[in-house]
């Protein structure tokens, strides 16, 4: 792990604790190039009303806007848990050199755990994946999230019962 890809993914876990407070699955997300971050964002499904607002979609708008254009070319998403398959094509349609995230998701993660998207030769672009980066650090928000929730949905249940 480079000391620049640690950087930006403090970033992005900056991002994530955002969408903690939110009440949104923590994940969060910024889009780099030359050294630069040029968008940042987080989950937002719950907030928007919309399936499509995870952190990397989000992220991928801003950075489209910021850019004047669709094509990420020579940017770098990082993100704080590994994208499913939505946000994998969307990164490759947007012509991402490189995908840098934490930790795996082993029921949608399509980035190496259940499949990779990334990794399909007859696709016409290709983008490097680098995982695992801060991973223990991005488990922990997501642990301690859905801890805290699960605690919630305990109480709710006691007091539905009285």
């Amino acid at each position: 792990m480079s000391e620049q890809d640690a950087q930006f993914m403090q970033l992005a876990l900056a991002q994530a604790n955002k969408a903690f407070l939110a009440g949104e699955v923590p994940v969060g997300a910024v889009v780099v190039k030359d050294g630069r971050v040029i968008a940042s964002a987080h989950n937002a499904p719950l907030g928007h009303n919309d399936p499509t607002a995870h952190a990397e979609i989000n992220v991928l708008r801003l950075a489209a806007n910021s850019l004047g254009n669709y094509r990420l070319e020579d940017c770098t998403l990082y993100v704080t848990l590994e994208p499913c398959a939505m946000c994998c094509g969307a990164s490759m349609h947007a012509r991402l050199a490189r995908v840098v995230f934490g930790a795996t998701e082993p029921k949608t993660g399509a980035a190496g755990s259940v499949l990779n998207l990334f990794d399909i030769p007859q696709l016409n672009h290709q983008t490097q994946v680098t995982g695992g980066v801060l991973a223990d650090e991005c488990v922990q928000v997501l642990q301690s999230f859905f801890e805290m929730r699960r605690a919630q949905k305990k109480i709710e249940k006691s007091l539905n019962n009285i």
